[in-house]
């Protein structure tokens, strides 16, 4: 089977990001920088890809950025619960500070990176929320061999994904961005997944631009 190309994304900037308010499942709109981030992010991607199929997590800050690179495209965006951010339970809603204050017990286990531990009121695990993402992306990208295609999703999902592609422990300490709308590419097989390059945000320096003009 030939590898299927995956340019995976994280969605434009939401409010609750500059806030640095966990967001999980809830449904938070992008802002208006991150409306402008994947306006930029769609005009890079069409002047220098062939994208075969678009695929978003449901959640409307994901699938509105997808809607912009399908617009400029020509593409359908399909989505999938599958690619949804990692659920934070009681975490939901909350800052880091307020988390630190409020649940200080689950504030450790959130910063040790505790694998198998699953944040209070319907939360996910680490483990469970790289089976899902795992599972999801081989189903998704088997049915693309030799294409490449564009997956829009969130930061805890590309999280996963980088390491899964360079075979790195859920619990090893983050040294990689995961910059709202960065272009990571990665080359799935049935053997997994391995890394072609990350954090391209050079589609946002024109953003820089614009902003210094306006």
């Amino acid at each position: 089977m030939e590898p299927t190309r995956i340019l995976a994304i994280r969605h434009g900037e939401t409010a609750w990001n500059v806030d640095t308010r966990l967001q999980g499942h809830l449904d938070i709109p992008l802002n208006d920088v991150g409306l402008r981030q994947a306006q930029h992010l769609a005009q890079a991607l069409v002047q220098r890809d062939a994208i075969d199929a678009i695929y978003a997590s449901d959640l409307s800050r994901a699938h509105t950025t997808a809607q912009a690179i399908a617009q400029a495209t020509g593409q359908m965006v399909s989505t999938h619960p599958g690619l949804r951010e990692r659920h934070f339970g009681a975490f939901q809603g909350r800052t880091f500070a307020e988390i630190e204050v409020e649940l200080p017990e689950h504030a450790w286990h959130w910063r040790k990176r505790t694998p198998d531990w699953t944040p209070p009121d319907g939360g996910e695990s680490l483990i469970a929320l790289r089976e899902r993402i795992v599972t999801t992306v081989d189903e998704l990208a088997a049915q693309h061999p030799g294409q490449q295609i564009v997956m829009v999703a969130h930061g805890g999902v590309l999280d996963i994904l980088y390491r899964a592609a360079t075979r790195l422990d859920l619990q090893a300490p983050r040294t990689w961005q995961l910059t709202n709308t960065a272009v990571n590419r990665l080359l799935w097989t049935p053997q997994g997944l391995s890394l072609v390059g990350w954090g391209d945000t050079s589609h946002l320096e024109a953003l820089g631009k614009d902003e210094t003009t306006a």
